[in-house]
């Protein structure tokens, strides 16, 4: 039987700490994971301790090159995605590592835009990210900048249930 407490563990492909925080495992279905952080979570960003300000539901996809965060207001971005490996799990510790491209809908304007592709194009070069990566990750990205725009699932209201679970 899993916890109820899921710990994520997102590194850099060279294995360096990127983001470490404790979740509550919300539901697991065809989708993947669900799991949410509330406001003042410990955690860990860039190798420094952190408290979480507002709170988020996660989601990991099963197989898949990216997660989803899905965040409630003030943040302008009202779903992040991540391009990732896909999760590994180790018991309830997910391991994923950031691929650093992300695809990100704005709350306010419903833009969908392709972010980080500087830092992804640096971080292929320096970690070496081998071809079958590369091609990978860039999918992954134009598959979400699909699919955040049309009203895919789970992208259009499916998160909004798990994440009333998590907002105060």
């Amino acid at each position: 039987m899993p916890s109820e407490t899921v710990r994520v563990v997102y590194t850099k492909y060279d294995g360096s700490a990127h983001r470490d925080y404790p979740a509550r495992r919300l539901n697991e279905d065809d989708l993947g994971i669900w799991v949410g952080v509330t406001r003042g979570t410990a955690s860990v960003y860039h190798g420094r301790p952190s408290v979480e300000q507002i709170p988020f539901v996660l989601l990991i996809p099963r197989e898949s090159w990216w997660t989803a965060m899905f965040n409630p207001p003030p943040r302008t971005s009202e779903v992040y995605c991540d391009i990732t490996t896909p999760a590994r799990w180790d018991g309830d510790t997910v391991h994923i590592i950031d691929l650093d491209l992300d695809v990100v809908r704005r709350r306010e304007s419903g833009l969908v835009e392709l972010r980080d592709e500087d830092e992804f194009e640096e971080h292929r070069v320096h970690f070496g990210y081998p071809d079958d990566v590369v091609v990978e990750a860039q999918a992954a990205a134009e598959r979400l900048l699909v699919a955040l725009g049309d009203g895919t699932e789970p992208f259009a209201s499916t998160y909004r249930k798990w994440l009333s679970a998590v907002v105060d």
